[in-house]
C-alpha cells in the first residue's frame, strides 16, 4: 500500500538520523557572494557529465565555468527552478547550483558551486518536474520525495514524502490538484500505475502495462506512461490503455511539451534483441487517444528525444541529423545535418550523441570529437561549436 505523509522539514529529519549536511541558506551560496553580478537578461548554462565528474559550461563560448569531480556514473536533470541541477550519485540525489537565476525581474550570475543540499537514498532514479514541483523517485526504497522547486534557493527544502507499494525502478508525477501518478512494481515485474488523490486515497489503477517505464506530460496535464505493449494515459480522472500496433511494442522513453497534446516516444519491437536500434518513433495523442508510428529512416537512442519551442518533436538520428516532426500531422518536416553518422553503443552508460533543448536552441553533443554544437531549431543553422577536454556524456542545462 502507498503511504503519504504530511510535509516534513527534511533537514530536521536528517539531523535526527545523524545525516545532516551543512546547508546553504539564502539565494547565494555561502562563500560565493563576491562573485555575484547583476546581468541584463536571464543567462542559460549547460551542464554535462564526463567520466569522473560534472561540468558547467557557457552556452555561447562553451567555456568550462565549473568542474566538479564525482566518482562513478552520475546522471543529471534540471531541478525545475531554472538554476539548479539534480545529480544522481552513489550517495543519492545531490544538488548543483549552476550560478544563474532571476528574481523580481532582475537577473544574476555567479560561479557555479556544489551545494550541501542533498536527498540521501539508495539507487536514485527518475527526476520529474511539473507545475513548480520537483519529484524524486528512489528505486532502492520506493520513496517519492516532492518539494517546491524554487525552495532550493534557500537550501534544504521542505518536502512531502510518499512510498510505493514496493521498491522498483519507477517514476511518479504530482499534478497541480495534488493527485499523484505512481508506478507499480518490484524486482521481478512492473505491471502498471496507481493514482492517489491529495489525501493519499487510491482513485484509479491499471495493471495492463508490463514493463512500465518513463513518463511525459502533455498540454492539459495528461500523463503518459510507457509499457512494453503501448502506453497508459491518465487524464480527467481516468486511465486509458493504448495498445501497440505490434504484439511487442515497447515505449520506454518519452518527451512531452506544454505546447502540444501529443507526446513523443521511442518504439521497439524486438523483445529478444540485445540492443534494438529502432527506426520508428511513436506519437501519442492524449486528446484523441491514438498512437501513431513514424518512420525516420534512421535509428536513434534513448537520449535522442526532445521537444522544440513550439512543441515540435525532435529526434537526433544516428545519421547525424536532427529530425523535426510535426506532432499533429506525424510528418517529418525537416532534417538538419549536424554531426557525422554514429552508432549507439551496447552499454547504456557509455557516451553517445545527446540532444538538449533550451528555448530555440538545440545543443547536440558528439562524444567522438568531444564537441557540443548549438543549433537553431527553426533554421537548422549551427550557431556555435565548442570542443571540450573531457568526453561529454549526459547533457542538460538551465534557463537562468
Amino acid at each position: 500500500m502507498q503511504h503519504r505523509t504530511p510535509p516534513v522539514r527534511l533537514l530536521a529529519a536528517l539531523a535526527a538520523a545523524g545525516l545532516m549536511l551543512t546547508g546553504c541558506a539564502g539565494a547565494t551560496p555561502a562563500g560565493n557572494v563576491a562573485s555575484t553580478a547583476s546581468v541584463d537578461a536571464a543567462t542559460p548554462r549547460i551542464v554535462t557529465t564526463y567520466d569522473g565528474g560534472v561540468q558547467v559550461l557557457d552556452p555561447e563560448t562553451f567555456e568550462v565555468l565549473g568542474d566538479f569531480p564525482l566518482e562513478g556514473f552520475n546522471r543529471i536533470n534540471p531541478a525545475g527552478d531554472g538554476r539548479h541541477v539534480i545529480i544522481s550519485t552513489a550517495k543519492g540525489f545531490e544538488v548543483l547550483d549552476t550560478g544563474v537565476w532571476s528574481d523580481g525581474g532582475k537577473h544574476y550570475a555567479q560561479d557555479p558551486a556544489m551545494t550541501d543540499t542533498a536527498f540521501p537514498t539508495s539507487k536514485p532514479g527518475h527526476v520529474v518536474r511539473h507545475e513548480g514541483k520537483t519529484i524524486l523517485f528512489s528505486d532502492g526504497t520506493g520513496e517519492v520525495t516532492v518539494f517546491e522547486s524554487d525552495d532550493l534557493a534557500e537550501g534544504q527544502p521542505e518536502v512531502e514524502t510518499h512510498r510505493a507499494e514496493e521498491a522498483h525502478h519507477g517514476v511518479a508525477v504530482e499534478l497541480s490538484n495534488g493527485e499523484l501518478v505512481l508506478t507499480l512494481g518490484n524486482d521481478e515485474e512492473r505491471p502498471g500505475i496507481v493514482v492517489l488523490d491529495e489525501d493519499g486515497k487510491e482513485i484509479a489503477r491499471n495493471e495492463d502495462c508490463p514493463g512500465v517505464h518513463g513518463e511525459a506530460t502533455a498540454a492539459g496535464e495528461a500523463v503518459v506512461i510507457g509499457c512494453q505493449t503501448g502506453v497508459l494515459i491518465y487524464a480527467d480522472g481516468a486511465i486509458t490503455k493504448l495498445d501497440s500496433p505490434t504484439e511487442y511494442g515497447r515505449i520506454g522513453n518519452q518527451a512531452g511539451s506544454d505546447e502540444s497534446v501529443v507526446t513523443l516516444g521511442d518504439y521497439k519491437q524486438d523483445k529478444d534483441a540485445e540492443l534494438e536500434r529502432p527506426e520508428q518513433i511513436s506519437l501519442i495523442n492524449t486528446e484523441t487517444k491514438s498512437l501513431t508510428l513514424v518512420d525516420l529512416g534512421t535509428s536513434y537512442s534513448f537520449r535522442s528525444l526532445a521537444r522544440g519551442p513550439h512543441g515540435e518533436a525532435l529526434v537526433l538520428g544516428t545519421d547525424g541529423a536532427l529530425h523535426v516532426i510535426d506532432p499533429d500531422t506525424a510528418k517529418v518536416t525537416n532534417s538538419f545535418p549536424v554531426i557525422p553518422a554514429w552508432e549507439e553503443p551496447l552499454e547504456w552508460q557509455d557516451p553517445r550523441p545527446t540532444v538538449y533543448v533550451n528555448g530555440h536552441t538545440a545543443f547536440i553533443s558528439d562524444p567522438a570529437t568531444n564537441t557540443i554544437h548549438a543549433v537553431d531549431v527553426e533554421s537548422g543553422k549551427v550557431t556555435g561549436t565548442g570542443t571540450l577536454e573531457d568526453t561529454p556524456n549526459e547533457l542538460t542545462g538551465v534557463t537562468g
